[in-house]
């Protein structure tokens, strides 16, 4: 596999982050003194101008993360300061300059495309006229100009997407968050999407984003972290990752039902890391095919192999020993 798509290019070096954490914390209670920390003391930063990625499975602290970011949910614990300012304190001034995209479209589906832009505007205190010609351009930012007079619950789940992130842009932010920006969405509706985001990022926009979509965040991201049980795991770029926890490929077996096992322990040996799951075994090696050929010679005969690319997804099998789909 080969990607088509130039990767984002990094932030200037030497600018001040839009965003520093240090050891946040956001702690749950509940009635009894039961409850649950979602996110254990967390270290990172955003840079002006790139786009960011939290990655994790559900549960690992993502959204948590995000809502103290956007000022929607308070830390209980650690600093973070966002655009200068002390989020516990400035949660008004901060959520004028940002833009945020909730996991779930809220968009009216009642009203048609354009009123809703033209609503949400309001909400800023924004001129009429400077509502109108940003609503004018974000229809066709979102490819949705022809469809700017017609009631939100005639679209498909894309355009309504596109739509909730154009409402997002309303304010001009400095800051774009978005929470699992294409889940749910076929193919054809992801890749526009993307491209929709590549250009925000070269307007100058600085996004983060949360994904469990390990080819979102190779395609999208400057750099990331990885979440897993409320910590930070790990940090780096896509590239950087792959090549410090991963081989150059991965060779996947996949067995019948009761072969598995006996077909792992055949291949022992053959490579210096394996991993095994559900209905297949994946074989580390930076030459695929030769990798192939000697578990022929040792008659392993799976049901299907193929060498591709080590990804992001085995960089989370690497740290968690689990894959996200679990």
């Amino acid at each position: 596999m080969t990607e088509t798509r130039t990767q984002p290019q990094s932030a200037t070096p030497g600018q001040p982050p839009l965003i520093r954490a240090k050891s946040l914390q956001k702690r749950y209670e509940a009635a009894r003194g039961a409850g649950f920390t979602a996110v254990a003391g967390i270290d990172f930063d955003v840079r002006p101008g790139e786009a960011f990625g939290i990655l994790g499975a559900n549960g690992a602290g993502k959204s948590s993360t995000m809502r103290m970011i956007a000022c929607t949910s308070p830390p209980t614990g650690g600093s973070l300061e966002v655009l200068g300012l002390d989020a516990r304190t400035e949660g008004a001034r901060i959520r004028a300059r940002i833009g945020v995209v909730p996991q779930d479209d809220t968009v009216d589906v009642e009203l048609t495309v354009r009123e809703n832009l033209l609503i949400y505007g309001r909400y800023f205190g924004l001129p009429k006229a400077e509502i109108r010609r940003r609503a004018s351009e974000l229809l066709d930012f979102a490819r949705l100009t022809d469809k700017a007079d017609e009631r939100v619950e005639a679209l498909s789940g894309g355009m309504r997407r596109r739509l909730t992130i154009a409402r997002a842009l309303i304010n001009e932010p400095e800051i774009l968050l978005l929470d699992e920006p294409t889940t749910g969405l076929d193919p054809q509706a992801r890749h526009l999407l993307w491209e929709r985001l590549f250009r925000l990022k070269e307007d100058g926009i600085t996004l983060i984003l949360t994904t469990h979509y390990m080819d979102e965040a190779e395609q999208l991201c400057d750099r990331l972290v990885v979440m897993d049980g409320g910590r930070i795991v790990t940090e780096g770029s896509p590239g950087g990752l792959i090549r410090r926890y991963c081989t150059r490929e991965v060779l996947e077996l996949r067995f019948g039902p009761g072969e598995r096992e006996a077909m792992t322990d055949k291949a022992r040996g053959l490579v210096e890391r394996i991993e095994e799951l559900p209905d297949r075994i994946l074989l580390y090696t930076d030459e695929g095919e030769a990798t192939l050929a000697a578990a022929h010679a040792r008659g392993i005969e799976p049901l299907t192999a193929l060498t591709r690319r080590a990804s992001l997804e085995d960089v989370f099998l690497t740290l968690t020993g689990r894959s996200l789909a679990d």
